[in-house]
């Protein structure tokens, strides 16, 4: 059994129970990040720059790699270090850049539901490039599965969650701050196809490097992230004057970075042995996650919306990975 088939190849129960617990840890790890961040707010707003919170991520992951290479936990290459394969993680890491940066950058043509909605045409581009890029093709089962996963994170970004005093439809937090109506302009719609499509494009990019190079996993990651730190602290510096590096951070705060940082590590390991269709997966699927501990953490109501997401989350693994 394949890992894109629901397995891991040649694993036997131990293994494929750790391969089992990665994955959860990495669901649970992205569905705790939207509510962590909302508890870091001050008077309603994130008390320190967004830059700095990416920089300090991409930090920690560079640090536990090199952790990781110097405990012996991970072996060395033998012979000279080959850093001639350094080079092409420069483009994953630019990719990965630029995509956060439009995040920020869209929500200037759209409201914040909208940009919610339809962000999830981005499983449909990394599945376009998963296919021409990796050579593997989708059964008409999968590609049903896939689409399923789109309707589903459609369905919960139009209102899974809702604020008890708010009846504006959306993300509670952005409907109370701003109740702007229901927009795109051309020129966002433009920006969100080229988001979605770079999105796609680096992840299924940055699972071929790590597939196709003999190297271990925690020296490809440092060197990406070592490309990751060097483009963030380029662009927290060219940000402007501001709050300084770790002005308005909280004990929330450093939590947040510290969690996003391990799974980022899950997902580099999920891309290496497993594919960015089962990163799709784990993303889809701690929209449950978010639901809940959204609802128990910050009083938020689940919405008949949220249940038939997660009915067709359900649907698309059972069709993804059952048996066929």
């Amino acid at each position: 059994m394949s890992v894109e088939d629901g397995g891991a190849p040649g694993l036997g129960r131990p293994r494929q129970a750790r391969w089992t617990l990665m994955l959860l840890l990495s669901t649970a790890m992205y569905g705790a990040h939207a509510p962590l961040l909302a508890l870091c707010h001050v008077d309603g707003q994130v008390p320190f720059r967004p830059s700095s919170a990416v920089l300090l991520t991409e930090l920690t992951k560079l640090l536990l790699c090199a952790f990781s290479l110097l405990m012996g936990w991970q072996s060395w290459p033998r012979g000279a270090p080959p850093w001639r394969q350094a080079a092409p993680f420069a483009l994953s890491a630019l990719l990965y850049g630029a995509n956060n940066n439009l995040v920020i950058y869209l929500q200037r043509y759209m409201d914040p539901s909208t940009y919610q909605v339809l962000s999830n045409l981005k499983i449909g581009s990394t599945a376009l490039f998963y296919c021409l890029c990796l050579r593997h093709r989708l059964s008409a089962r999968q590609g049903l599965a896939l689409l399923l996963l789109m309707a589903a994170g459609a369905c919960y970004a139009a209102g899974g969650l809702q604020d008890p005093g708010n009846t504006l439809p959306g993300p509670p937090q952005a409907a109370a701050a701003n109740p702007m109506p229901l927009h795109i302009t051309p020129l966002g719609l433009l920006l969100l196809l080229l988001y979605c499509l770079i999105s796609g494009l680096s992840s299924v990019y940055t699972e071929l490097l790590l597939k196709r190079q003999r190297l271990p996993l925690a020296l490809q990651n440092l060197f990406l992230y070592t490309f990751g730190v060097l483009l963030n602290l380029g662009l927290h510096a060219s940000g402007g004057p501001g709050p300084g590096l770790l002005e308005g951070f909280s004990g929330w705060a450093a939590l947040v970075v510290l969690s996003q940082a391990l799974n980022g590590l899950l997902m580099s390991a999920v891309m290496k042995h497993g594919s960015s269709i089962t990163r799709l997966f784990v993303v889809s699927c701690s929209l449950v996650v978010n639901a809940v501990l959204s609802a128990a953490l910050l009083r938020l109501q689940l919405t008949a919306a949220f249940f038939l997401a997660t009915l067709l989350i359900g649907l698309a693994v059972r069709l993804y990975y059952g048996s066929h």
